[in-house]
């Protein structure tokens, strides 16, 4: 009986142990199906987001959102209403899922959302601290025990960070890190620093991503036909009535 007790305790641990070690061998895939938990609201928190430079504030008060307290409806002007790439990080607050897939030299993600992708590179180079302006930016990474950190530089100043307004500059460095915390679930973190918009660096709290192992990426794209024709149905009849549309 005792022999059979403590083989039972050595099979169980020994279970766990083969356990842990495939998840901290999967800690370092992160491919496969991603979808946020936060139902497409914005990866960036405006509760904790430091205050603006001059230009940058210039730049916000000229926005005017498709959501939140500051809508003119029919008067939205989002990058987006004109088909222009949602860039990063406000491709990983949308609602729609992405998709990693992991090569040995690289990481390239998917959005469902308008099909963007961007590539962000594995292979040991250095950040570029010049590169040519990009909707999604110029990204390097490695890993720091289980953690992914996500380097990026070289993006353009169009996109907006979120769904609100919010922007930023040319001279904006991205910092996300990446961390599996259980096999289903992916937790990302991003940071903002950039000096010409904010005055100081932009730390947000670390978001959930549910992982869907048998969803694919569709297809969604922005046509600027569809845009148009959305506004002139709703968004401006909207606003002559002064009603929002939802």
């Amino acid at each position: 009986m005792r022999n059979r007790f403590f083989h039972s305790i050595l099979t169980t641990l020994t279970l766990l142990a083969f356990s842990s070690v495939a998840f901290a061998q999967a800690s370092h895939d992160l491919s496969g199906v991603w979808i946020s938990r936060r139902d497409g609201k914005t990866v960036v928190d405006t509760n904790l987001r430091p205050p603006m430079t001059p230009w940058a504030q210039a730049r916000f008060d000229a926005a005017v959102p498709t959501v939140g307290p500051r809508v003119i409806a029919g008067k939205e002007n989002d990058p987006i209403l004109r088909c222009n790439p949602d860039g990063i990080p406000k491709l990983l607050g949308v609602p729609q899922p992405f998709e990693i897939i992991q090569i040995p030299n690289r990481m390239l993600m998917f959005f469902e959302h308008n099909r963007h992708w961007r590539t962000i590179w594995m292979d040991g180079r250095k950040l570029s601290e010049d590169p040519d302006p990009a909707w999604m930016g110029y990204s390097v990474g490695k890993w720091e025990g289980n953690t992914l950190v996500v380097e990026s530089t070289g993006f353009n100043d169009i996109p907006w960070l979120d769904f609100y307004g919010d922007p930023h500059s040319d001279a904006m460095r991205l910092t996300e890190r990446y961390r599996r915390i259980d096999p289903d679930t992916l937790e990302i973190t991003v940071t903002i620093n950039d000096p010409k918009a904010y005055t100081k660096t932009w730390v947000n709290q670390p978001k959930l991503y549910n992982l869907k192992r048998d969803w694919e990426i569709a297809e969604h794209y922005c046509v600027i036909d569809e845009e148009t024709a959305y506004g002139d149905a709703i968004r401006v009849p909207a606003g002559q009535s002064g009603n929002t549309p939802k």
